[in-house]
């Protein structure tokens, strides 16, 4: 019998750099799940019908305006408000994580919760918006490592933190998160400021060297939460098991 894949859209379009749609791609067929892919967008076409069946839909990294980034996907809003609240799954990377903020964005992490800019944040490592390595611990890990980083979010939670949340990574010098999953409505929203899907010719590109095993694995880990979310056995925010 065949299997019949999960179905991911990945928004490209004016609000993602030219690179990061594909680079989610091959981030997500190399995942254990299988997805098949299909992109979504001004060119392609974006609506109901477009997210019908989808079983995730990602918002990929984008340029350095946030404003303008909104701007272009201000009307899909709605659209992937009711994608995620009747079950969907959301997954923003960088600019996709700014995104899922009640400011300019779609509202789609729990009241009271922020993205806001890890460059400038109290302790901060990176101190620049040009393109670099972040230090991060993932699942608690006491030994850090580097990622891709392009000028990406934090996220901080309300003092009453939702029930399944789950923090999948933290910026390794504030302890700010870096990655988590969290409920919305009868869906679960993943979100990532670093650059986990970032492929061997970014680090190249700028010099850097090479970490993009460590990246792989935090995006892999951050699917895999995201997709397991709300079943028996999934792990929390304080590390307990539903």
């Amino acid at each position: 019998m065949t299997r019949v894949r999960p179905i991911a859209l990945i928004y490209r379009g004016a609000a993602a750099c030219a690179e990061c749609p594909q680079a989610a791609a091959e981030l997500l067929t190399s995942a254990d799940v299988g997805f098949e892919v299909r992109f979504v967008g001004e060119r392609e076409g974006f609506g109901r019908a477009t997210l019908a069946g989808a079983a995730l839909y990602v918002q990929p990294g984008g340029g350095r305006s946030l404003e303008r980034a909104y701007r272009a996907v201000k009307g899909h809003g709605p659209l992937i408000r009711e994608f995620v609240r009747s079950g969907g799954r959301y997954l923003g990377i960088c600019m996709g994580g700014y995104l899922a903020d009640s400011w300019r964005g779609f509202a789609l992490l729990p009241p009271g919760a922020e993205a806001d800019p890890y460059v400038g944040a109290p302790g901060a490592d990176v101190t620049t918006r040009a393109d670099t390595l972040v230090a991060i611990t993932h699942r608690g890990s006491p030994t850090p490592s580097r990622i891709f980083f392009q000028d990406g979010p934090l996220f901080r939670l309300p003092a009453a933190v939702p029930p399944g949340t789950s923090v999948v990574a933290r910026y390794a010098a504030t302890g700010d998160i870096a990655a988590l999953v969290c409920p919305f409505g009868r869906g679960w929203v993943g979100v990532c400021g670093p650059h986990p899907e970032a492929p061997h010719d970014w680090y190249s590109a700028h010099g850097l060297p090479d970490e993009g095993r460590t990246g792989t694995a935090l995006g892999h880990d951050l699917l895999d939460a995201l997709l397991s979310a709300g079943a028996p056995g999934a792990t929390s925010a304080t590390g307990q098991r539903s």
